[in-house]
C-alpha cells in the first residue's frame, strides 16, 4: 500500500465531510419528501403501493450497487487510476437520474427512475467512503465520524428548505438537489489522493480478522433495525400516545421534533470521536452510546404523553447518532485487505439496507395503532445487543 509521509491537515476532514454531506442531500431530500410529493402527483389513490414498490426497488438496487461500485473503485485504484472518477461519474449520472424522475409520467417509469437513481447514487458513496478508510489516519478517525453527523440534520434543512418554498415549480426542486450535491463533491475531487499514513506502534500489526468486520456488520444491523421503525413509524409512535385532539398538529411537530433530534448529537459526536482518538479506545465509548438509546427506547415505551415521548426519542436519536458515527470510524479500522476496501465496505453496508426488510414486520407483529411499548421494548433489546457486539471484535479496543 502505497503510504505517505505527511498527514493530510485538518482542513481535508472538512473536504470529506463537506463531499458526504453532499452524499447525504443526493438521497435524503428525494427519499423523504420529493420522492412522496411526485407519487401523489403521479398515483393519487395508490400512492402506498407504488411507494412501497420504489423503496422496494431502490432498497435492491442500493445493496446490489454499493458493494459493485466499492469493487470497481477497489480495482481503478490498483490499476493506479483512483476513485475520485467513480465519485464524479456518480455525480453526474445522478443529476441525470433526477431528470429521469421529473420526467416520469407512469408509475413503472417512476420505480426505473428511482431504481437508477439509487444505482448512480451508489456509485458516488461506495468509493467515498472508501477515501475516508485509506485517506484519514486512524488517528483522526474519531472526529471524522463525528463529522458524518453532519449529514442529516443538513440535508433535513436542505429539505424543510426545499419544500417551504412555495413559489418553486416541483422541477426545479429536482434540479436544485443535484446541482448542490456537485458543488459538495468539487473540493474533494480537486485534492490529489494520496493514502494516509501509519503510525510506527501499527505498522507491524497484522491485518484485522475477517470476523472483525463481520462482528461490526452484524452490531450495525442489529442497531439499525431500531432506526428503521423508530423513523419510519414515528407519526404513528406518537399518534398512540397523545390525544385524539392532537393529532391535527403533529405531522409539524414530529418534523420539528426530528431536526432537533438531527443537531442535539452533533456537538457529542464530535466531542466523543475527539476522546475517542486521544484515548485509541473506542469499544468503551460505543457501550455508552448504545446504553443511552436503549435508555431513550424504554423511555418512549413507558410515555404516556408528547413531551415525554419526544424526550425520549431525543435521548434515543442522541446515543444512536453517536453509535452510528463512531462505529463508522472503526469499521474502517477492521477492514481486513487494503486492496478490497470498497468491496468490503460495500457489504458492510448490507447491514444498512437490509434492516427496511426487517424493521417493518417487526412493527406490524408487536405493534397496534394504540400501543408500541412492545415493539420500542423489543428494539431496546436489540440496541444493547448491537452494542455488546462490538466486544466480540479482537483485533482493537
Amino acid at each position: 500500500m502505497i503510504q505517505s509521509a505527511n498527514p493530510r491537515p485538518r482542513l481535508f476532514l472538512a473536504i470529506v465531510a463537506l463531499a458526504y454531506v453532499g452524499g447525504v442531500i443526493a438521497y435524503l431530500p428525494l427519499l423523504t419528501l420529493l420522492l412522496p410529493l411526485k407519487i401523489e402527483a403521479l398515483s393519487g389513490a395508490g400512492r402506498i403501493g407504488l411507494s412501497a414498490a420504489c423503496v422496494t426497488a431502490g432498497a435492491v438496487a442500493a445493496s446490489l450497487s454499493n458493494v459493485v461500485f466499492g469493487w470497481l473503485s477497489d480495482r481503478s485504484r490498483q490499476r493506479g487510476g483512483g476513485r475520485r472518477r467513480w465519485i464524479a461519474g456518480g455525480g453526474v449520472a445522478t443529476a441525470a437520474s433526477y431528470a429521469a424522475v421529473a420526467l416520469a409520467t407512469t408509475p413503472a417509469a417512476l420505480i426505473a427512475a428511482i431504481a437508477f437513481f439509487q444505482v448512480v447514487v451508489n456509485a458516488m458513496l461506495a468509493p467515498l467512503m472508501a477515501i475516508m478508510a485509506e485517506e484519514i489516519a486512524d488517528g483522526d478517525k474519531g472526529v471524522a465520524g463525528g463529522l458524518l453527523s453532519l449529514g442529516p440534520p443538513t440535508a433535513s434543512a436542505f429539505s424543510a428548505w426545499l419544500v417551504g418554498e412555495a413559489l418553486l415549480p416541483a422541477e426545479m426542486r429536482l434540479a436544485l438537489v443535484p446541482a448542490v450535491v456537485l458543488v459538495c463533491i468539487v473540493p474533494l475531487l480537486l485534492v490529489h489522493g494520496r493514502a494516509a499514513p501509519v503510525a510506527a506502534d501499527q505498522a507491524a500489526l497484522a491485518l484485522p480478522p475477517r470476523r472483525d468486520l463481520i462482528v461490526a456488520g452484524v452490531s450495525r444491523l442489529l442497531f439499525q433495525i431500531a432506526s428503521v421503525v423508530t423513523q419510519g413509524y414515528l407519526l404513528f409512535y406518537f399518534e398512540s400516545i397523545v390525544a385524539p385532539a392532537g393529532h391535527g398538529l403533529l405531522p409539524a411537530r414530529v418534523g420539528h421534533l426530528m431536526t432537533l433530534a438531527f443537531v442535539v448529537p452533533l456537538p457529542i459526536a464530535l466531542l466523543l470521536g475527539r476522546l475517542s482518538d486521544r484515548a485509541r479506545r473506542r469499544k468503551p465509548f460505543l457501550l455508552l452510546a448504545s446504553a443511552v438509546a436503549a435508555a431513550g427506547l424504554v423511555g418512549m415505551a413507558g410515555a404516556s404523553g408528547w413531551t415525554a415521548g419526544a424526550i425520549a426519542f431525543i435521548v434515543y436519536t442522541t446515543g444512536a447518532s453517536v453509535f452510528v458515527a463512531l462505529q463508522a470510524a472503526f469499521a474502517m479500522q477492521l477492514l481486513p485487505n487494503p486492496d478490497h476496501r470498497g468491496r468490503d465496505l460495500g457489504l458492510l453496508n448490507l447491514a444498512n439496507t437490509v434492516p427496511s426488510l426487517l424493521g417493518p414486520p417487526l412493527a406490524w407483529w408487536l405493534a397496534t395503532p394504540q400501543d408500541f411499548g412492545a415493539v420500542m421494548l423489543l428494539l431496546a433489546g436489540l440496541t444493547v445487543a448491537g452494542g455488546l457486539a462490538m466486544l466480540g471484535v479482537r483485533s482493537w479496543r
